[in-house]
C-alpha cells in the first residue's frame, strides 16, 4: 500500500491569507502545507499537496490519487458545488476521502448548498478554518488504520 496522502485544493485557495480573511482566515496555503507535512512525517507518511484553479487538472489529480494514494483530503472550493466531473472521478477511489472546507458552506449563500463531493466522500469537515486541515489529516490517518486492519 502507498504511504502517500494526497491533499488537493481547488480554485482560489492559492489566495489564502489575503482572500476574504474574515471568512477564510489569515494563514496561507504554504503555512497549511507545512503543518500537514510535519504532522504526516511523524507517521512516516509522505504528502502530495497540490492546488489548481483548473477543474480538469483537479480531476487529473484525483485520478492520480486513485492509483497512488492511501488517503485523499479534498478542498474542492467552488467545484464542490458545480463539478459532476469531479464527483465522477472521486468514485474511482477505494481509499478514505475526506471532504474539507475552511468555512461552513451550509451557513453561506444558498448556491453553496449543492454539493457533488459529499455523496462520494467518506467524511466531511467544515467551518474550522485552517484547523480543519489538521482535523482532516488526523481523521484520514484514523480511517487508513481502520481500512488497513480489515
Amino acid at each position: 500500500m502507498s504511504k502517500t496522502f494526497y491533499i488537493l485544493n481547488g480554485p482560489n485557495l492559492n489566495r489564502l491569507g489575503t482572500r476574504e480573511p474574515e471568512v477564510y482566515g489569515t494563514e496561507t496555503l504554504a503555512d497549511i502545507e507545512a503543518k500537514c507535512t510535519k504532522l504526516l512525517e511523524t507517521h512516516g507518511i509522505n504528502l502530495k499537496f497540490c492546488q489548481t484553479n483548473a477543474e480538469g487538472e483537479l480531476v487529473n489529480q484525483v485520478q492520480e490519487a486513485a492509483d497512488k494514494a492511501c488517503a485523499l483530503i479534498l478542498n474542492a472550493g467552488a467545484y464542490t458545488h458545480t463539478s459532476i466531473a469531479l464527483h465522477d472521478a472521486l468514485k474511482l477511489l477505494n481509499v478514505p476521502v475526506v471532504e474539507l472546507h475552511l468555512s461552513n458552506p451550509a451557513a453561506r449563500e444558498s448556491f453553496r448548498r449543492t454539493n457533488y463531493v459529499a455523496p462520494v466522500a467518506t467524511a466531511s469537515i467544515c467551518g474550522f478554518g485552517a484547523l480543519g486541515y489538521d482535523m482532516a489529516v488526523t481523521a484520514a490517518l484514523h480511517l487508513v488504520k481502520i481500512k488497513t486492519a480489515q
